[in-house]
């Protein structure tokens, strides 16, 4: 369990982040509090639990202090909800699709020895603010990173903050993954999971190792990025330094899904311009967003993909045939309430006649569906692809080019929609990411509007 000092590193947060607001301007504030807390916070279950409302944990006490520091602190030029009427109703889908879900699932399940209650009012309360903490990092980034500063800004921090995790990282390579049980008191996950070819896969303070795995991705992607736009020799020689020294980690940390991952978006990066970038994020976002309907028809080549990984890992090619069996048991199951779900406590799951849970979600989105259904789903998954496809049209405006910043970011958000799929790995970066997209397309917009009133004649009766 947590020890002491873990719910004292989570109690010190707010004052963290208030020191930032005050020392940083908002919008590097908003970034350093956000990456600060996911790296540097104990994971859950360690906490803050108070009735009607979620535990306050890293992933939920930050965004909450940090808007509270920019509504007291601060003086944001941009109102705090999406400008879009398309925007606005996701965003009230998300934050009101658990008050369906509560009210169609009342009813009290049993299987075998288990009995789960039916949902009540109360549950919809708490899932509702837990849904609110869950977009706050949207939010506020669509409100402050709007320019392409914020954005070289955000890739900087992001470099910056893994360069400096690789030492951890490096520790647990040789010591084995241990940290988070020598300083917070507990070990967060499977400790089995974490041994790989001989050696260990390092997860700090994260909540899996594939977790701080993709944030390597990030990180080295960032680099790129920042080395291929950057037009001073010293600071190229520091980005491609930090380019090379996060692949090398980021190999170490034997994961392969993230490996591949930077082996695609590395050369992407590197070699195409901003607005194929930006085409090649939209089709991967599309893949993904549409991969459950696909799976549905029976559009995915699952036993070609499983052909295709036990050519590379049998051990690994049984991992994947798991997850897809799971997938269909639980696709299976959600037929029974499919557009709003079966809710929370293990409602979602299929239990044998003893009453065990026999199913383990893995991907964000069956998880998101299976708890929240086909609406809940669509609300999440179109929050975060929708920017991927603003930026995309505002990149085929050939009278104002997007900033080279905006191809990675979108890059890299659209592989975490697709690294949803096999995985949970919805962060508060990827909302980060994604606000920071749809804010700065909804101010070119905005912009553009502006210089067309501006330069519409002016017609003057005559009297």
């Amino acid at each position: 369990m947590p020890n002491a000092l873990a719910y004292f590193m989570i109690m010190l947060w707010p004052v963290v982040t208030v020191m930032l607001f005050r020392k940083l301007p908002a919008d590097r504030a908003l970034i350093w509090s956000m990456i600060g807390a996911y790296l540097v916070l104990p994971p859950a279950p360690a906490g803050f639990d108070y009735p009607l409302v979620p535990p306050l944990t890293k992933d939920t006490l930050p965004p909450l202090v940090a808007f509270v520091a920019i509504v007291t602190m601060t003086s944001p030029k941009r109102p705090f909800l999406p400008e879009s009427p398309i925007g606005r109703v996701l965003l009230a889908i998300f934050m009101l699709s658990p008050f369906p879900t509560v009210l169609t699932n009342t009813e009290p399940l049993s299987f075998g020895r288990t009995y789960i209650l039916g949902l009540q009012l109360k549950d919809a309360v708490s899932l509702m603010v837990q849904q609110f903490l869950l977009i706050l990092p949207f939010l506020m980034a669509r409100q402050l990173l709007v320019s392409a500063e914020s954005q070289r800004a955000l890739l900087v921090a992001l470099v910056a903050a893994a360069s400096v995790y690789t030492l951890p990282m490096l520790v647990e390579l040789r010591m084995s993954p241990q940290l988070n049980t020598w300083i917070y008191g507990w070990f967060q996950h499977d400790f089995s999971q974490m041994m790989r070819g001989g050696g260990y896969r390092p997860i700090v303070f994260l909540y899996h190792a594939l977790w701080l795995a993709f944030f390597m991705v990030m990180a080295a992607v960032s680099a790129t990025a920042l080395l291929k736009t950057e037009r001073r020799n010293a600071l190229r020689a520091v980005w491609l330094a930090a380019m090379i020294w996060l692949v090398i980690i980021l190999v170490l940390t034997k994961s392969y899904a993230p490996i591949l991952y930077a082996l695609v978006l590395l050369p992407l990066v590197l070699f195409l311009g901003t607005r194929l970038q930006i085409a090649a994020a939209a089709c991967i976002a599309l893949f993904a967003v549409s991969y459950p309907m696909l799976k549905g028809v029976d559009m995915i080549p699952a036993q070609t993909v499983l052909a295709a990984a036990e050519r590379v890992d049998a051990t690994r090619a049984r991992s994947l045939e798991f997850r897809f069996d799971n997938e269909e048991l639980l696709l299976d199951r959600l037929e029974q309430k499919p557009l709003f779900g079966w809710g929370t406590w293990g409602r979602n799951h299929v239990h044998n006649e003893e009453g065990r849970m026999i199913t383990i979600a893995d991907g964000r989105w069956i998880i998101t569906m299976g708890v929240y259904g086909w609406v809940g789903f669509l609300a999440e998954f179109w929050l975060i692809t929708l920017p991927i496809f603003m930026i995309w049209r505002e990149s085929l405006r050939k009278d104002d080019p997007v900033p080279p910043y905006a191809g990675p970011l979108a890059l890299l958000l659209a592989v975490n929609l697709f690294d949803m799929i096999p995985n949970a790995t919805l962060t508060p970066l990827t909302w980060l990411v994604a606000g920071a997209l749809w804010g700065f397309a909804e101010e070119r917009q905005a912009r553009a509007r502006r210089q067309a009133v501006a330069a519409a004649p002016v017609w003057r009766s005559v009297m």
